[in-house]
């Protein structure tokens, strides 16, 4: 009788521990959530996660608290995460930086396709090719003509190794079949100086710093380096535009979570992403900082994209020998 006692027991509390766990998530978030970033207090990573998570917690009424770790190109921050409970209470805010590190990074201790789960992309930051004037090109068929020209003479700055705006001279590269020299910078406001006072002719860097200088004529803006044209410079051509169709690349963020977090958790959080960014204000203190507010991103499309960035990614990697 005791064994039969004690098997009812133990069935019954099998059956109520799917039902607690069903109860907590349906009542998600209920404590603190972070929001994990791979860059320093101030970088442009910040301006969007910090939104977020003021917005985020005035929604669910609950804390969302941005952490920076930076180092390691932001794989710091993604070990962090990748490794934390999977249970929604950790956030990444990932950015392009994750998809290029797959091809760039050796040694990596997770995988990002496999040990995260996508939530939903959140804005982009639109990068321009700007030009110095005495370089005589105002479009891109010109600058392409110019590197034609002269193989390997004609340089373009970028923000650093490995990133977007070296990626993106990169990608022209691949697919004009010509050969712009690489000058990398430790950010974008010491590569942006040098352009303006000649030092070197051409360089990619985010479009919002330089649209002052291009207003003024210190510059030309060539073309925006993203698919579709924008708002901070509409009256730039897309480089698809320009001459390169199927040219994309650029700055973006987006929320994860680890792999194996609660559905209804990621749903949650993908559905608030999408109802934060379009609030005007939101996309009003995006802007003004130079941020483009993406909507209408979920779990599904946004998995398609990582994957597509990430073949990207690993094409021109290798095309700049900086493949793994």
């Amino acid at each position: 009788m005791n064994l039969l006692r004690a098997a009812l027991l133990a069935a019954i509390g099998l059956c109520a521990i799917p039902t607690s766990q069903a109860l907590a998530q349906s009542d998600y978030p209920n404590r603190s959530v972070r929001i994990i970033i791979g860059f320093s207090p101030g970088s442009v990573a910040d301006t969007p996660a910090r939104l977020l998570a003021q917005k985020f917690s005035a929604a669910m009424g609950q804390q969302f608290v941005v952490e920076n770790k930076p180092g390691a190109g932001s794989n710091i921050a993604a070990e962090f995460v990748a490794r934390a409970p999977k249970d929604g209470y950790t956030l990444l805010m990932a950015t392009a930086a994750q998809t290029i590190n797959v091809s760039i990074s050796p040694n990596l201790t997770f995988d990002f396709q496999k040990d995260f789960a996508p939530i939903a992309l959140v804005a982009t930051v639109p990068n321009l090719l700007v030009a110095h004037p005495s370089l005589g090109a105002s479009t891109l068929k010109d600058v392409i003509a110019l590197a034609r020209q002269k193989p390997g003479e004609l340089v373009y700055g970028s923000s650093g190794l490995g990133t977007t705006t070296h990626l993106a001279g990169e990608l022209v590269n691949v697919m004009a079949g010509v050969k712009l020299t690489h000058v990398p910078y430790p950010g974008s406001a010491q590569s942006l100086t040098d352009v303006i006072t000649g030092r070197i002719p051409l360089l990619f860097v985010p479009a919002a710093p330089a649209m002052q200088y291009v207003e003024k004529g210190d510059l030309k803006a060539i073309a925006v380096t993203q698919a579709q044209r924008s708002s901070v410079a509409p009256n730039v051509p897309t480089m698809a535009e320009a001459g390169l169709p199927g040219y994309d690349i650029g700055l973006w963020f987006a929320l994860c979570a680890p792999a194996g977090t609660p559905k209804e958790a990621i749903d949650k959080i993908a559905k608030a992403t999408n109802d934060v960014m379009a609030t005007p204000d939101m996309k009003a203190a995006l802007l003004a900082a130079g941020i483009e507010p993406v909507t209408g991103s979920n779990p599904e499309n946004f998995t398609r994209y990582i994957d597509s960035e990430i073949k990207k990614g690993a094409q021109v990697a290798k095309a700049a020998g900086l493949a793994k």
